[in-house]
């Protein structure tokens, strides 16, 4: 049985994820809350962990996971922006946008799934961009739920699912409704790999 680490959402300390950060440092899966739905965290550095969470979402190691920062200068650490991904990143962050720009060395390979990128957003919600802060690292963001079976903004629904998790940080329900928008901002060109909760044309429109 996963541990449950209870967090108001709206009044909370950061030094309250100090647990779930030292189970990310043990190489352990933690749940916790976003912006949209719950994610899997884990340290994106580590194979060991990387394994582990594609073995308790049950998701083939084919798939890179997406990584969440505390916010912008953290997400540089993990990936290389163009110009074009840094002015997206300053004026859609915090919010479900994730961008999708070259990795930077000391990401797990297994984490980019063999490729070059990595997706990085910084969220609106203050508990994943504090969990983040107080790891030191970008964290994973893939979501929370066996592999295709619907995403949850319910932590129970998250307990029952995954019983493989190390520990969960239970804010009550998340927001909900639809993922973080992803978008490749590696090129020229900008293109669109998930709709998401950002329209595809507020992305366009915030490079104008």
């Amino acid at each position: 049985m996963a541990e449950r680490l209870h967090v108001d959402p709206v009044r909370f300390d950061p030094a309250e994820l100090d647990r779930a950060v030292e189970v990310l440092r043990a190489g352990g899966v933690v749940a916790y809350p976003t912006d949209t739905l719950y994610g899997l965290a884990a340290d994106p550095r580590n194979p060991d962990a990387v394994a582990r969470v594609f073995a308790v979402k049950g998701r083939p190691e084919t798939s890179a996971l997406t990584l969440i920062a505390a916010d912008v200068e953290q997400a540089n650490v993990a990936a290389a922006f163009t110009s074009r991904a840094s002015v997206l990143a300053q004026t859609m962050w915090p919010g479900p946008l994730t961008i999708v720009a070259a990795a930077k060395p000391g990401l797990a390979l297994t984490a980019l799934a063999g490729g070059t990128t990595v997706g990085v957003r910084v969220p609106r919600d203050a508990i994943a961009r504090g969990l983040a802060a107080r790891f030191g690292f970008c964290i994973t963001a893939t979501s929370a739920n066996r592999s295709g079976q619907p995403a949850t903004a319910d932590p129970q629904t998250v307990l029952d699912a995954l019983p493989g998790l190390d520990l969960i940080v239970d804010a009550g329900d998340a927001p909900g409704g639809p993922p973080s928008t992803i978008v490749d901002a590696t090129g020229d060109v900008l293109r669109l790999i998930r709709d998401g909760a950002v329209p595809w044309d507020r992305v366009l429109k915030s490079l104008q």
